[in-house]
């Protein structure tokens, strides 16, 4: 099932997402939905509070990046924490389907260390580093109700005041199904 992307402006964005309990949902169907809903929007990751879902819950697909480095990284995280991010901050253009048609570099640090589980509730405590580590960091900030705008200078978020309000009023183009604030 493809869900509609929540954009700027929802409050579920900005929430701290809640911890799943083992059986309460259905993390495997939901987790398929998930990445139906990611590649329709030609996203490589999303979490679920785009999606609405105020839950600690992301998928991440790194393989539509051509680079041996993200071969076979299609993972689902449930209930992930954060151990530690280490390594030089390095910066980078980010996107995000829930802020669409912008692009700006937010600094990240180069890796990470982070237990979670996956689909089949199995626990993991992983370390990821480069592109894999930002994708992560991303989704991460997501569950925790942080978007990358929150990153930018003040000056730079005032020179996107206009289009962020323009997302929150729906007056953007995009080529997948999305949610408007004012209209959930």
């Amino acid at each position: 099932m493809i869900y509609p992307i929540v954009v700027y402006g929802d409050p579920v964005l900005k929430k701290k997402a809640e911890d799943i309990k083992q059986g309460e949902i259905d993390v495997k169907t939901l987790s398929e939905d998930m990445f139906e809903t990611m590649n329709a929007a030609s996203g490589i990751g999303i979490a679920a509070p785009q999606i609405g879902k105020s839950i600690r819950m992301f998928v991440v697909d790194g393989t539509p990046i051509e680079d041996e480095d993200m071969e076979g990284f299609k993972k689902v995280f449930i209930n992930p924490q954060m151990i530690e991010e280490t390594g030089d901050e390095w910066p980078f253009e980010e996107g995000c389907l829930s802020i669409p048609n912008i692009r700006e570099e937010v600094s990240r640090n180069a890796k990470i260390k982070i237990k979670y589980f996956d689909e089949n509730w199995v626990e993991h405590e992983d370390e990821f580093d480069g592109m894999k580590a930002r994708i992560i960091q991303h989704e991460y900030d997501h569950i925790e109700g942080i978007l990358f705008t929150d990153y930018l200078s003040p000056l730079k978020k005032r020179m996107l005041k206009g289009k962020l309000q323009n997302i929150t009023k729906g007056k953007m183009k995009v080529d997948y199904r999305v949610a408007i604030p004012a209209k959930r």
